[in-house]
């Protein structure tokens, strides 16, 4: 005679862990919101609550946009190089790779023109005495000559010492 099978029984569950990086889940969806609060004078509205722990955007964005710089800066562009020369300090890009100096990691800053005269050469002697170069070429001569003057004047203000 067969056996009769027992009946069908689920396995006991297990309670899943909690995600990883958060803790055990607070009854409810957070701490109670606070009372409005009370209106402000002359029928201008109080600010929101921050919800969600995210701070408020101030309230006049305009405000705190960044204000452009009256610090004198030098750029100077070709195809694959550039020389810029601001407030931070000296920058060079060869090529895809780009070299960031502070002025105060800088001993010196020279520059030349180029041997076909169009070519603006600019080196950077760092504290530790290395040396580093950028060639941008000008597009003329007339070109170098303002990129010459702009340096002077430029270098002048940021390194008057070196």
């Amino acid at each position: 005679m067969p056996r009769p099978h027992p009946p069908h029984r689920e396995p006991p569950k297990r309670p899943k862990p909690p995600h990883p990086g958060y803790g055990p889940a607070a009854p409810g969806f957070g701490p109670p919101t606070p009372p409005p609060p009370p209106p402000q004078p002359y029928g201008h509205p109080a600010p929101p609550p921050p919800q969600y722990g995210h701070p408020a955007p101030p309230p006049y964005p305009h405000q705190y946009a960044q204000q452009p710089t009256d610090t004198p800066e030098f750029m100077a562009v070709d195809r694959h190089n550039s020389i810029v020369v601001d407030s931070a300090g000296v920058a060079f890009e060869d090529h895809g790779y780009s070299a960031e100096f502070p002025w105060h990691e800088i001993r010196s800053v020279h520059y030349k023109a180029g041997p076909n005269g169009k070519t603006l050469m600019m080196a950077v002697v760092h504290m530790d005495g290395r040396f580093y170069e950028c060639v941008v070429d000008a597009k003329n001569r007339d070109l170098l000559g303002q990129w010459f003057a702009q340096l002077a004047a430029i270098l002048g203000y940021y390194k008057p010492l070196a």
